[in-house]
């Protein structure tokens, strides 16, 4: 598959950057927007982003520019006809991706695959008007597209065996790391992912800890990179918040997946995070109070947070909604976890895991808490989990 015509649809920061990643590789690129103004935005921001990159000496300068030069930003949806591959990155409303499928397909061939960047929509239902469904297929990548290397690659029923195979070999001749994830709510990622936000919530609201203090047990006992509360204010709490809300609905209102108020009054109140300057933290003014450095305080939150990330691991292992390979580099790739979930319960102990988890059970008697029965078979017959 190279040196083919690629179209992105939707000019914000994904499809920009999902735009750029394909040019870098060699690709004609139309990146189209109904919108003039997310065009208008888009341009300068890919040209900063590849001055970025030389800057960095990860392109040269006639490299970028020969990039540059490879993209076409148009507002006419016609210009995406003759492509080879169509990716879908504009909002996350399933009638609206729908419709533009549905005219996608009136303009391109029918080897043309049509992919959609959908982070927690499912597939299939985005394709479902289609006449030709056997080359829909999803195509996730990680914000920011050009510098995280995950893409979860996301066949439906009706997707040709050839169409997954061929997009893998795609994205890792993009330098990326693909992982077959199944269409089920959240995928992979925004799946597991959930307690280290929803628990994180929990542990607020009952006023055990503040967010500084939970994000700074994360950090301190855990490894991780960023706290929940820190990184919510990165990603978004519209993004976040909305992702939460459609995942919970997804799973028939399973309460491992339930919203938390918390975030849903702040989400209300366009208290965003980083990009409006205020979410739970308030960055106009920094002067949060200090974390507690209750060691016994610290552990319990990490071990709280851990064992429920943990079991999500193993219930999506179950379920195979991906194999325990993918799910490991899911999580270390596209959240930059510091060890792969189901490694790091074998080097802890999954009794330990599932310790906390029938205490959480036991304590709350709330079904949330319920432990996976993978984890349980593992404790039961003395072994770890398989990690390949």
């Amino acid at each position: 598959m190279n040196q083919l015509k690629i179209s992105v649809a939707g000019a914000g920061a994904m499809g920009a950057g999902i735009a750029q990643v394909a040019a870098t590789y060699g690709h004609q690129v139309t990146l189209y927007d109904s919108f003039q103004a997310a065009l208008d935005k888009a341009k300068p921001a890919v040209r900063k982003s590849l001055d970025k990159a030389v800057e960095k000496n990860k392109l040269t300068a006639e490299k970028a520019d020969a990039v540059m030069s490879a993209i076409r930003f148009t507002s006419d949806l016609n210009d995406i006809s003759g492509s080879d591959l169509f990716i879908e990155a504009i909002v996350e409303q399933i009638e609206a991706k729908q419709n533009l499928f549905c005219e996608v397909e009136k303009l391109v061939s029918d080897q043309c695959i049509l992919a959609t960047n959908t982070s927690s929509l499912p597939v299939i239902a985005i394709g479902s008007n289609c006449k030709n469904q056997e080359r829909i297929i999803g195509l996730h990548f990680f914000n920011p597209p050009v510098l995280m290397q995950l893409v979860e690659v996301i066949p439906t029923f009706n997707t040709k065996a050839a169409i997954t195979e061929s997009c893998k070999t795609l994205m890792q001749n993009w330098g990326k790391v693909p992982v077959i994830a199944k269409d089920t709510p959240g995928f992979i990622v925004n799946r597991i992912a959930r307690p280290y936000y929803g628990e994180a919530l929990r542990i607020y609201e009952e006023s055990i800890a503040g967010f500084e203090t939970i994000d700074h047990a994360m950090k301190s006992v855990g490894g991780f990179k960023m706290g929940p509360f820190e990184l919510m204010d990165f990603i978004g709490n519209d993004i976040n918040y909305k992702v939460t809300e459609t995942v919970f609905g997804q799973m028939f209102y399973d309460p491992r997946y339930k919203p938390s108020i918390t975030q849903k009054r702040l989400f209300e109140g366009k208290l965003y995070g980083r990009k409006t300057g205020k979410g739970y933290y308030n960055y106009a003014n920094p002067s949060e109070p200090k974390p507690s450095n209750d060691e016994a305080l610290l552990q319990s939150i990490f071990d709280r947070i851990f064992a429920m990330l943990v079991n999500e691991a193993a219930d999506a292992l179950m379920m195979q909604i991906a194999s325990a390979e993918d799910i490991e580099l899911a999580m270390t790739k596209g959240v930059n976890y510091p060890m792969g979930l189901l490694q790091w319960a074998n080097t802890k102990g999954p009794e330990k895991v599932l310790a906390t988890l029938q205490h959480l059970f036991e304590w709350y008697g709330e079904d949330r808490y319920r432990p996976s029965p993978l984890l349980k078979r593992v404790v039961a017959d003395k072994t770890l989990f398989k990690t390949r």
